[in-house]
Parts: structure tokens; sequence; C-alpha cells
């Protein structure tokens, strides 16, 4: 049976950043944008800023990727779409609510598992401060 692990941003030390400098980075970014615009905004203007982020930070990223599904090995022709995805690995799912909850967590844990991708972020611009978690997903 697959089991999600779960990694919320708070409990990470800095020597788990630096063994993931590709996640760290991401949320580096997504602080320099919460900072800049607060909280209040619709998600649409979080993701434009954080896609303007990235390009002055060169983080390589693709906005809006279509994301196969698979099962029992075929693809169908449903697809996810995530809000980003950064280094060709890591699902980016924005947020623009007052408090995360389980279903955001779940929702990028399915991302995850249906493209066959290990690495995501839920990341949550309408609180007072920034929200994110790690989600790894393994086999």
């Amino acid at each position: 049976m697959d089991h999600p692990n779960y990694q919320q941003g708070s409990m990470k030390t800095e020597t788990d950043n630096i063994r993931d400098p590709e996640t760290y980075a991401i949320i580096g970014a997504a602080m320099t944008v919460h900072r800049e615009l607060g909280s209040g905004f619709l998600e649409a203007v979080y993701q434009e800023a954080l896609q303007h982020e990235f390009q002055i930070s060169h983080i390589p990223f693709e906005r809006e990727k279509r994301l196969p599904v698979y099962y029992r090995g075929e693809q169908l022709g449903t697809h996810y779409q995530a809000d980003f995805v950064c280094f060709g690995s890591i699902i980016v799912e924005l947020k623009a609510i007052q408090r995360l909850s389980g279903t955001e967590e779940a929702q990028v844990i399915n991302y995850l598992k249906a493209a066959r991708l290990g690495r995501g972020l839920l990341i949550n611009f309408g609180a007072g401060s920034l929200q994110y978690k790690r989600l790894v997903y393994s086999k």
C-alpha cells in the first residue's frame, strides 16, 4: 500500500533545507511575494507574482502544468493541472485561504501520485504569515 510522508514547513531544520535546496528556493520566493503583497489577494494574483519571483530567482518552472493521470500503468485521458511544476519534478500548489486543511494536502498527494512525482509544496498566501507544507510521496 502507498503511504505519503508529510513534512510541515515549520518542522524542517536548516540541515534539511541544505539537503533540499530546490524546495528551499521555492519557499524563499513565496516568502518574498508574501512580504510584498501580504494576505487578502486572490490566488491568481499570488500565482502571477510568484511567477515573476521565480524568473528573478532563476527557478525553472512551468505554470499551470497539465499532469497526466495513470491507472494500472495506463495513462488516462483525464489530467490534473498544477499551479506550477518547478525544477521539472516539484509540484507547487497555491492557495489563498485563511487556513489549510487536510483536503488541500490530499489534493497535492493525489497530484504527486497520479503524475508519478515525489515532491510537492502546498503554499498558502491567505493567512497573516505564509503557510507552507512540504509533501513527499513514495511507494
